[in-house]
């Protein structure tokens, strides 16, 4: 396809015409590269994949279409026939003219008999694969989100498998589609092959003139389908610039500088430009598409009148009656319709299977890449997960996030993790919690390495809550309670999980308390701010361990990043108070504040582990930490003076 004409707007604002880079584009210009023969070619494969998933979905629903597409096929023969019966009574037919009336009323009622059946098998056929298609669908998006939700963390943030991921999500609903489209190309067939049939047996020289005729305007039909692309591909590089525009000057998160910046009346002037240029475009193309439609006509006209001539010459030979010749017009035209319409299923077929099959290497590389099922049971009882000499690169990275880090997380303890942006804090927490396996070193639940473990069984060990943890769009109950979904819970139960959250003012202050809906975008809901939201968080988080009476281990990363000083505070107090007995508690932030009463203090830097120990250790070994410590600590220090680090009068950072 030729590249379509940039506005000078789209090479100001955005370098060139914009193009998506997502699972549909990798598709977009597939039907242009259909051929007559290819598609021919390639029906067998796409009708046989098509009939599988069909299979596997619901047999009886498929063979009843089976048997009402072929059935149709023969109505459409018969009715052939009867046509050719009244056409040999009125035209070929000695006697009177109510003689010959007489004579071709059998031949119309068995027409409208076969007419009647032939809707009631369409009917059926309809009924059957309108079963079929939402069973496909469902088939394939189940297996496609248990697929997706079954994998390793690691190829979830692999590129290439993310964007297969993007990708496979069009399968299920091209799945469907390529039901529809399957049963209008059999019947297409069917109805072709039965025309076909009964040319022959009318005169053999007949079933030549379909082929003349029809093959004109499958090829018409095909061309006229890619034109009609082509200009939508070309003038829609148009509008999604424009489009982008538009959205850009209504959204909410722009207003300010739309107006401030006087950003609105730029953008305005360069959307009139783009909107001409698609204007232009269109009217260009669209000529251009009624230009092949003529085409595709002409020659379709051109042979039909050959076709005419030849049943003319073969009359007047006396090789054909004209009662033979008035059937084979009928035919004719009936198989050069089927054929056309043929010619658009095939197409969607074709197109419809390249999404299917994106759904189905997704499937193959989601097997390959799934988390191990079954292993040996967690032990009961652990007192320590140890971490040694683990390391973990990531596909992307040339450096490693961790490199050969070795801790110990006692349970009954708070342990803390401390570090700067990229030193590899959360990319710890991920091999303590078992999403992601050391490549090298051991990570040991009770002295079983991790690798041998029932991974299922490690993850309902650990709680998690994380600075970007997920915001449901559900009830503020439900928020809660999605940190065990298994365990049934009434408003009553998550009370004291509410409470020691601080969250009661929260839920107080909603519309309908823990039955409000969380999701600003849907009528009648409330959205929550980001300091409201960490408190359900941690709601969540002590629903989660509470209801938990097995060892393991709490994981909190950057839990207070949207809380004010004295709620910080607050947060880090009742999350210290979560370590127990068969607990242990693993505490990441950058505030400092947070972690000077932690049991074990470990340093992370670019990977490495540089130094470890209780806050007045670190602080006495001047080290990394200390010099974290003393920067936070000096935003609250008098003007003008400077902290020691290794003073006792250093100022707290968590202020006064």
């Amino acid at each position: 396809m030729a590249e379509p004409r940039v506005s000078d707007a789209e090479r100001e604002l955005f370098g060139g015409p914009l193009r998506y880079d997502m699972g549909w584009s990798q598709h977009e210009h597939a039907t242009l590269d259909l051929t007559m023969m290819s598609a021919l070619r390639s029906m067998p494969a796409l009708v046989g994949a098509t009939l599988r998933m069909a299979w596997t979905a619901d047999r009886r629903a498929l063979v009843a279409v089976a048997v009402s597409e072929v059935g149709q096929g023969i109505a459409a023969a018969v009715g052939l026939l009867a046509v050719n019966a009244v056409m040999h009574a009125l035209l070929g037919g000695t006697g009177s003219a109510v003689e010959r009336l007489h004579a071709l009323l059998p031949g119309l009622i068995a027409a409208g008999a076969v007419a009647v059946v032939n809707s009631a098998l369409a009917a059926w056929s309809t009924s059957r694969a309108g079963r079929l298609e939402p069973v496909v669908e469902r088939i394939a998006t189940t297996q496609y989100l248990a697929a997706a939700t079954s994998v390793e963390l690691e190829a979830i943030d692999d590129p290439d498998f993310r964007r297969l991921v993007d990708i496979a999500q069009y399968g299920p609903a091209s799945a469907r589609r390529m039901i529809g489209a399957c049963v209008a190309a059999l019947n297409g067939v069917i109805s072709l092959l039965t025309t076909a049939g009964v040319l022959t047996v009318l005169h053999p020289a007949l079933l030549p003139m379909l082929i003349l005729i029809a093959a004109p305007r499958g090829w018409g039909a095909m061309r006229v389908a890619q034109e009609r692309y082509v200009s939508v591909m070309s003038w829609i590089e148009h509008v999604r610039a424009g489009r982008l525009i538009g959205n850009l000057l209504t959204e909410r998160s722009a207003a300010q500088e739309v107006r401030v910046h006087a950003v609105g009346a730029f953008l305005l002037g360069r959307y009139r430009r783009m909107a001409e240029s698609a204007e232009a475009e269109q009217e260009r193309l669209a000529s251009s598409k009624a230009l092949t439609e003529w085409v595709a006509a002409a020659l379709s006209g051109l042979a039909m009148t050959a076709t005419y001539g030849t049943m003319f010459w073969l009359i007047t030979g006396g090789h054909m009656s004209l009662a033979v010749a008035g059937t084979a017009v009928i035919a004719v035209r009936t198989g050069s319709a089927s054929l056309g319409a043929l010619v658009m299923n095939v197409n969607q077929l074709h197109e419809e299977s390249l999404y299917v099959r994106d759904h189905g290497r997704f499937l193959e590389q989601a097997a390959r890449r799934a988390i191990p099922e079954g292993g040996a049971p967690v032990p009961d009882t652990i007192e320590e997960i140890v971490l040694d000499r683990v390391t973990y690169r990531y596909p992307d990275r040339d450096t490693p996030a961790l490199d050969r880090v070795t801790l110990t997380l006692p349970m009954g303890t708070v342990t803390a993790v401390v570090g700067e942006n990229g030193s590899g804090k959360s990319t710890l927490m991920k091999i303590l919690s078992g999403l992601l396996l050391p490549q090298d070193g051991t990570l040991r639940w009770g002295g079983e390495d991790i690798r041998g473990l029932d991974r299922s069984q490690v993850f309902d060990r650990v709680c998690l809550l994380t600075q970007d943890f997920q915001r449901w769009p559900v009830t503020a109950a439900m928020n809660i309670r999605l940190g065990r979904p298994g365990h049934d819970a009434s408003p009553q139960d998550l009370r004291s999980s509410v409470d020691y959250a601080g969250a009661g003012p929260v839920i107080a202050k909603l519309p309908d308390g823990l039955r409000s809906l969380l999701a600003r975008v849907f009528r009648g809901a409330i959205e929550l701010s980001g300091g409201e939201w960490q408190k359900v968080g941690l709601a969540r988080t002590h629903w989660r361990s509470s209801t938990s009476r097995a060892d393991g281990v709490l994981i909190v990363d950057e839990p207070t990043s949207a809380l004010d000083p004295e709620a910080e505070i607050e947060a880090f107090d009742r999350i210290r108070r979560l370590a127990a007995p068969n607990r242990a508690v693993v505490l990441v932030t950058h505030r400092m504040s947070g972690v000077r009463h932690a049991d074990r203090i470990y340093v992370l830097d670019h990977g490495h582990l540089a130094e470890h120990g209780t806050h007045d250790e670190l602080m006495a070994a001047e080290g990394r930490y200390a010099a974290m410590f003393a920067a936070q600590a000096a935003q609250y220090a008098p003007a003008g003076s400077i902290p020691n680090p290794a003073s006792p009068t250093v100022a707290d950072p968590s202020g006064p």
